[in-house]
């Protein structure tokens, strides 16, 4: 729906409605709502992928593998909420009847999701953040992303069919769409909305993080809002991987052109032969790369003006441009590089340019490297290009790491997020707002719950989550003994 403010307010009275649906469901009947909306993405023909591709530039092939993920998404999440895995339902009885506890988790209330631009399936409208919502038990209010609205429109209808086949309320799924600011800020603001999701730039999230905190009853926004991933490479991996690594990481970089929050866009090592040989392969590898258009000019202006102000900061020097076939128009890739020291006393030289931007850092030493390391905010991902003979004589370097990333790869490249329960997609601030969650993953369904625990209450009115005779089958703690019983 083309949205105004006179509309938000009946938008969140519809989905108070839809949450109301969902909390009477149990994790069953949920999950089988999610596999009907993945069926009804998946049967989403050409028009979808063409539209898309309009709208976006992104490849044909990319958006078919990003549709097949998406798809996925709600499927994997639905197999674990219907495994009862984020109720954590606990049952303590005391033997002599002095208590009956019981608790689980319910939904927190109405999310506002924010769609992303550089996935316009994965992380928009149809996306995680939509999907673990739903999962958590959540009526959902996207705001679509101006840069894809008929992708996005498309989305919308194909959930909107599935929740109508299935039988709930239309207020399950809200589809907001509006250029204004200002809409955003009433969904943010609205007393029935109970929790935000959003993918994007440090400004955007910072600003919704800042208004949920300042209404009178405060709320969470789980932001994903950027990373430089810095990738470490130390000295004995490099020895045997050097024109093996320039490859991959220059493949990294220009991935997507740029447009992922994994890019890996700082590159550090350690002054010497070994550092210029590798700078020098990879100078190579980038000056025959081209890359693509960007998502929408408005990224576009942004990473050209961002790029332009980083090799205007003393000691940073151009290492290598990629290829400009279209000026104006298609991104061109820079890599750059500076010393330790000039990055230790400029912070701004570790923000992110969202991009085919990469900048090399040479460190002197292993104590230069620990200082830009303990200067770096929290990141998504952390990489050590390294052998284990490397990380045993950089364990202090290993250690810090822990506490900057959410993610913490051995070698490798960041680009590649699997949907998987043992990801971590998130990190310490600024990269997340709150980094004890994921947005991907099965995982990601924990935003959006809170426990309630029940005290002497009679069986019948309890969720069945909680019933004596378990009718779902679900794990559960009963007095601190996990059980299906």
């Amino acid at each position: 729906m083309d949205s105004n403010k006179n509309e938000i307010d009946h938008v969140l009275k519809q989905a108070e409605v839809g949450f109301q649906f969902l909390q009477q469901s149990d994790v069953i009947e949920r999950a089988e709502l999610m596999y009907a909306i993945a069926t009804e993405i998946e049967t989403l023909d050409e028009i979808l992928i063409e539209t898309a591709h309009l709208e976006t530039a992104l490849p044909l092939a990319r958006l078919q593998g990003e549709k097949a993920r998406t798809v996925n998404q709600w499927r994997r999440y639905a197999d674990a909420v219907k495994t009862g895995l984020y109720s954590e339902a606990r049952i303590d009885r005391d033997p002599n009847g002095q208590f009956d506890l019981r608790k689980y988790n319910k939904g927190l209330g109405p999310v506002v999701v924010f769609g992303a631009s550089n996935f316009p399936f994965a992380f928009s409208t149809a996306g995680g953040d939509t999907a673990s919502a739903i999962g958590a038990g959540c009526s959902v209010i996207v705001k679509a992303h101006p840069a894809h609205l008929k992708t996005s429109q498309l989305m919308a209808d194909a959930i909107q069919r599935a929740i109508s086949k299935y039988g709930a309320p239309d207020g399950v799924f809200s589809h907001v769409i509006s250029d204004s600011f200002t809409i955003g800020q009433q969904l943010v603001s609205h007393k029935l909305v109970k929790a935000v999701a959003f993918t994007g730039s440090f400004r955007g999230g910072k600003a919704l993080f800042d208004l949920a905190q300042s209404r009178p009853d405060p709320i969470p926004v789980f932001a994903e809002m950027g990373s430089v991933n810095p990738i470490f490479l130390l000295s004995d991996y490099l020895t045997n991987n050097l024109e093996a690594f320039a490859k991959q990481y220059i493949g990294s970089l220009l991935l997507g052109v740029g447009q992922f929050c994994t890019n890996p866009g700082v590159l550090v090592g350690f002054s010497g032969e070994q550092l210029d040989r590798l700078k020098l392969a990879l100078k190579n590898e980038l000056k025959s790369a081209s890359t693509g258009k960007m998502l929408h000019t408005g990224i576009l202006e942004s990473y050209n003006r961002l790029k332009s102000e980083m090799v205007q900061y003393e000691g940073v020097g151009i290492l290598e441009e990629g290829q400009d076939n279209t000026p104006g128009e298609f991104a061109q890739a820079l890599l750059v590089e500076a010393q330790a020291t000039q990055v230790l006393t400029n912070p701004k030289l570790l923000e992110e340019v969202f991009g085919p931007f990469g900048l090399v850092i040479s460190c002197s030493d292993q104590a230069e490297m620990k200082a830009l390391l303990e200067q770096l905010d929290g990141q998504i991902t952390i990489t050590f290009a390294a052998s284990e003979k490397d990380i045993r004589e950089c364990t202090e370097l290993f250690a810090i790491a822990q506490d900057k990333c959410g993610r913490l790869l051995f070698q490798g490249m960041p680009t590649g997020v699997e949907v998987q329960y043992a990801m971590q997609h998130g990190g310490p601030f600024p990269a997340t707002t709150d980094p004890r969650f994921t947005s991907v993953g099965p995982d990601a369904v924990k935003r959006f719950i809170r426990p309630i625990s029940f005290q002497n209450w009679p069986n019948e009115f309890l969720p069945k989550e909680l019933q004596d005779g378990n009718p779902l089958q679900i794990d559960r703690l009963i007095n601190q003994q996990w059980t299906k019983a």
